[in-house]
């Protein structure tokens, strides 16, 4: 059995906030000749800069969620026949704050999701905090977790991206700072403890630094950029070879879903108030001990 997905990745510059028709033709050019059925990602905020490399203001740029950009990316999505992630753009919630949020629009037509960016870049990024993860299930294909740029830093998102079934991780960036190679290994590392695919898509110059990256479930890097320029990474991954990997162990060894087992006693967190209770640690535990 194989559960292949390809993906379109834009490591492009960013657009401006209204910039809507240029971004669908940017999207058909790199969607041309390619497989149907694509997951398409660009970076964070790329359509929600002021001037070139410039990122608007987020109370100038924000829109409500359903509003004239929200009918202009479902059509794009379901005119070329894509899973369609376009990057984060700035919400006007119904509280009247601000966020940074992701939405994911499906094949036909329909916004499927939208996740708001739990860890904004504080001192920096003056938006309000999202307070719910987020995954999306891609009908026939399989699940991805979402993260937007600084979140790739907590370790719990991505933990629980996973437990939530997250078989891949989209992570959409703007960093135009030197702390990209320490969100590179970041990317494996979360690739590698939690047993899935992280996608970690960088915005191009003037806007980021690139080095956009697939990773395997094993923390192998399968694609990547090696530079800021503007670029469309390819790749096809199987979303089975993380079923596979956590059966039969990262190098054939390392299974971290099966280390607590029912029995064994519970670890307390006072770090979060909570605790890891070997009951819960594996929400896609049979009652069958597994093989080893």
């Amino acid at each position: 059995m194989a559960r292949p997905l390809p993906l379109i990745l834009a490591q492009a510059p960013g657009r401006p906030v209204d910039d809507l028709a240029g971004f669908t033709s940017d999207v058909e050019r790199r969607v041309k000749l390619r497989a149907p059925g694509a997951l398409v990602v660009y970076p964070e905020l790329h359509l929600g800069e002021s001037a070139p490399g410039v990122t608007a203001a987020p109370k100038t740029a924000a829109e409500p969620l359903d509003g004239k950009r929200d009918a202009v990316l479902s059509d794009l999505a379901g005119d070329l026949g894509i899973w369609l992630v376009p990057g984060s753009v700035y919400e006007r919630g119904a509280d009247g704050r601000v966020y940074n949020t992701t939405p994911v629009y499906s094949p036909k037509g329909e916004r499927l999701a939208a996740y708001r960016k739990i860890c904004p870049w504080r001192p920096y990024e003056t938006i309000a905090s999202g307070n719910r993860f987020e995954v999306v299930t891609l009908d026939g294909v399989g699940c991805i977790g979402l993260s937007i740029c600084y979140d790739t830093w907590f370790p719990e998102i991505s933990r629980h991206l996973a437990w939530m079934g997250a078989e891949l991780i989209v992570n959409v960036v703007r960093t135009p700072t030197s702390d990209r190679a320490q969100e590179v290994v970041l990317s494996r590392a979360n690739a590698i403890t939690n047993q899935v695919f992280v996608a970690s898509v960088n915005s191009a110059a003037p806007s980021g630094i690139g080095r956009s990256l697939v990773v395997d479930p094993q923390g192998t890097v399968r694609a990547e950029t090696v530079d800021a320029g503007d670029s469309t990474l390819t790749d096809v991954i199987d979303l089975d070879e993380v079923s596979n990997v956590r059966h039969y162990g990262t190098a054939g060894l390392n299974r971290v879903w099966e280390q607590f087992r029912p029995g064994d006693a519970p670890l307390e967190l006072p770090l979060y108030g909570g605790r890891i209770d070997p009951a819960t640690w594996n929400a896609a535990r049979t009652t069958e001990e597994p093989a080893r």
